[in-house]
């Protein structure tokens, strides 16, 4: 297993900068925003998909400090009812997906998205019940008319350019947000969707990060390394969809922290094996959120901690029992 970390914790360094500091940290691996929700401050797909020295000035520097890049991280909503912004993430995607063929990367991070509530809405509708009636209706037309088709093509484009995993990260307010929809969505449109499992979406929904892993099994094709805190206060009052702004720490129900300040030592120990035992034997990228702490010092506190945790060499089929 191999520690990376998420770029846009390093939002305030350039590409260059961002990797020697995480080379000298002890990190080996970089998950590269180029587009979409995490920006394109190290890179920018459609920039680079049209100029061959930025992308040989590109892999020359990950080649500079012995560094990899994990994914193509380029998170959207591709099926946004406003048809300007599902175009603009819908060339971000494709533009990812162009580069990485590229430049060797096979494995492209984003979100499933999700639709508005019938063709003539304005904005997305995430669907947290089933009644009435006709939140049933509006999940039908989102994933028959709207989300499969969708995805259906857009496997098909990004397989032609080489990518070989699409890593969906399960969260809430899109449409595969668990591990029922992800499976839902990739039986619809073939094994080159998988997961991104970030257990941190999957804490505060009451999901076992460990029995999604049992479920997924070879389905995971990427972990972020993220926790949550679930407030032992609020949440027993007010349950856990919360709409409060995450600036309002004391009064949500939870909150987004760095690995080992929501849950401990074991609960990511068994995060871990478990991954292992599901045949994901690869990367955990370190995504930092936490509003109770600066970016480097959350990051830093990740990395020590989960490098007690991770296990780096291969799995012994040798073991002996007196």
């Amino acid at each position: 297993m191999k520690l990376s970390v998420v770029s846009g914790v390093l939002g305030g360094m350039s590409l260059d900068e961002s990797l020697k500091y995480l080379k000298s940290i002890g990190v080996s691996q970089f998950e590269l925003g180029v587009g979409g929700y995490p920006g394109t401050k190290h890179a920018d797909a459609k920039v680079l998909v049209k100029d061959k020295a930025k992308r040989d000035e590109l892999v020359a520097t990950f080649k500079k400090y012995d560094m990899e890049i994990s994914a193509l991280s380029v998170h959207g909503n591709c099926v946004h009812p406003d048809k300007a912004m599902a175009a603009s993430f819908e060339a971000d995607f494709e533009a990812a997906c162009v580069l990485a063929g590229q430049i060797g990367v096979t494995r492209i991070i984003t979100f499933s998205g999700c639709p508005g509530s019938d063709p003539d809405a304005k904005n997305p509708s995430w669907v947290t019940c089933a009644w009435p009636n006709e939140y049933l209706d509006e999940l039908k037309y989102q994933w028959d008319e709207v989300l499969i088709p969708y995805w259906k093509k857009a496997v098909e484009f990004a397989a032609k350019n080489g990518v070989k995993k699409i890593a969906l990260e399960m969260h809430p307010g899109f449409c595969v947000y668990n591990p029922e929809t992800l499976l839902r969505l990739r039986k619809a449109v073939g094994p080159l969707i998988g997961a991104n499992l970030d257990p941190s979406h999957l804490f505060w929904q009451g999901i076992d990060p460990v029995a999604a892993i049992r479920r997924l099994g070879d389905a995971i094709y990427f972990v972020h390394a993220k926790d949550t805190r679930l407030d032992p206060l609020n949440g027993p009052v007010n349950g856990m969809l919360d709409t409060k702004r995450f600036t309002c720490e004391q009064e949500r129900s939870w909150l987004f922290r760095t690995v080992g300040y929501g849950h401990d030592a074991l609960v990511w120990k068994d995060i871990v094996s478990n991954l292992r035992l599901a045949g994901y034997d690869d990367v955990l990228s370190i995504e930092h959120e936490d509003s109770l702490m600066s970016p480097r010092e959350g990051l830093e506190k990740a990395i020590a901690f989960l490098r007690g945790i991770l296990m780096y060499d291969s799995k012994n089929n040798d073991v002996f029992w007196a």
